[in-house]
């Protein structure tokens, strides 16, 4: 059964892991603003639900960008958040996100382009970013025309998928920062709906995702 807090939902829980699904609007771990974050609203689920004096470790071993949810794996204990880091750079871990792009794009395919990150931006740099996309459908929402695609993630560079899809000429919608122009007022429509890893310590391998029926798939689900 999956417990929800501060409409947080706890997907999986051992002695070395926590696997949760970020709401759209939470940031993943604290910056230089006040409002809440992720990380320390799972340490504080932590402390409370253990009853745990002083400080809580919780390992942020991955991000999603603010206006982006989905599902994210914590390290509990330090052991863990670095078996998990080392696999993240060894390129085991598996991460697919579920977009609806401006435009019509009739094939699957794949991207792989140069990228760097500068300003909060990604750009055109040296590192490779490469993914591959599934059309799932066409349709129209009020006059636009837009695609739903799973993309499947190769690489882990900064805001990729947000690039990627705006040098194709299909940013995703709502996605202002990288030119999208039309009309539905939403959020960033991607959220990260699937991963899979060895597990830390069992090295059993785990996947978890969550249902595309977030809050912004609510909003335009009718049109689906």
């Amino acid at each position: 059964m999956i417990t929800s807090i501060n409409g947080i939902d706890i997907i999986y829980e051992d002695n070395h892991l926590l696997v949760v699904r970020k709401p759209i609007g939470l940031k993943s771990q604290a910056d230089n603003d006040e409002n809440d974050d992720l990380l320390n609203e799972l340490k504080k689920y932590i402390k409370e639900k253990y009853n745990k004096p002083g400080n809580v470790y919780l390992g942020l071993v991955h991000r999603l960008d603010r206006n982006v949810g989905g599902v994210m794996v914590f390290g509990k204990t330090s052991k863990s958040s670095s078996r998990l880091s080392k696999v993240i750079r060894e390129n085991e871990f598996h991460k697919k996100y579920l977009a609806i792009v401006s435009g019509s794009i009739k094939n699957d395919g794949s991207l792989v382009d140069f990228v760097s990150k500068k300003d909060l931006m990604c750009v055109a740099g040296d590192k490779v970013a490469k993914l591959d996309y599934k059309v799932i459908n066409n349709t129209i929402i009020g006059s636009e025309v837009v695609t739903l695609v799973d993309i499947k993630l190769l690489t882990g560079r900064f805001h990729q998928i947000r690039y990627q899809f705006a040098v194709m000429k299909h940013p995703i919608v709502g996605d202002y920062k990288y030119g999208y122009k039309g009309s539905i007022n939403t959020p960033i429509a991607l959220v990260c709906n699937f991963i899979s890893f060895p597990h830390p310590i069992t090295g059993e391998i785990l996947s978890f995702s969550c249902n595309i029926e977030n809050e912004i798939f609510k909003k335009i689900k009718k049109s689906y």
